[in-house]
């Protein structure tokens, strides 16, 4: 079943997420149904908040993009409790980012291209792996959106100001999108 993405400003982006076990309720058709969702909408990530639930999940899959970027082939992962360590900041490189939560908008976003994750997969196996390049980017992408962050808390404040009709315009919902999605509750 395809879910309705949450957008950049509805409150569950900004929550830190809670881990889970694997006795959390259906778990098994929530990846399911986030792996439809992250497909339909031509995603290379999705993050369980940004599905509207405030916890430490996340799929990936940088295959589409591994033509370009070779590190991404054979990418596909869950990513439950991660745990992410940043193995050398120096060597931060900027690059555009986009979101399904943030349509129509992408920046420049400067990130490390080395980190080291720890996480669980869907069958609750542990993994501690270093990725490096556009993977890693995606991987800190999702990370963020587990820790309340999106990616353009990382931008400049005069990028951000440059940015802030259409970033009001998500938040209001006059947003074009070809897939479903949810937008913060009205006050």
């Amino acid at each position: 079943m395809i879910l309705p993405v949450y957008l950049y400003g509805h409150p569950v982006l900004r929550k830190m997420a809670q881990p889970i076990t694997k006795e959390y309720p259906k778990l098994q058709e929530l990846i399911a149904n986030m792996w439809e969702t992250m497909y339909h909408s031509e995603g290379v990530g999705l993050a369980a908040p940004q599905v509207g639930l405030s916890i430490k999940m996340a799929v990936i899959d940088g295959s589409p993009v591994a033509e370009a970027y070779p590190e991404c082939e054979n990418s596909k992962m869950v990513m439950i409790n991660p745990e992410l360590e940043v193995i050398e900041d120096m060597d931060a490189i900027s690059r555009d980012e986009g979101c399904l939560s943030l349509p129509g908008v992408s920046e420049t976003v400067k990130r490390t291209e080395h980190i080291r994750l720890r996480w669980m997969d869907e069958n609750f196996e542990e993994h501690e792996q270093e990725f490096t390049g556009f993977l890693s980017r995606i991987i800190q992408h999702e990370y963020d959106h587990l820790i309340g962050k999106v990616y353009m808390d990382h931008v400049s404040p005069i990028r951000k100001q440059l940015n802030k009709a259409k970033l009001n315009n998500i938040v209001k919902g006059k947003v074009s999108c070809d897939y479903k999605f949810r937008t913060a509750p009205v006050k």
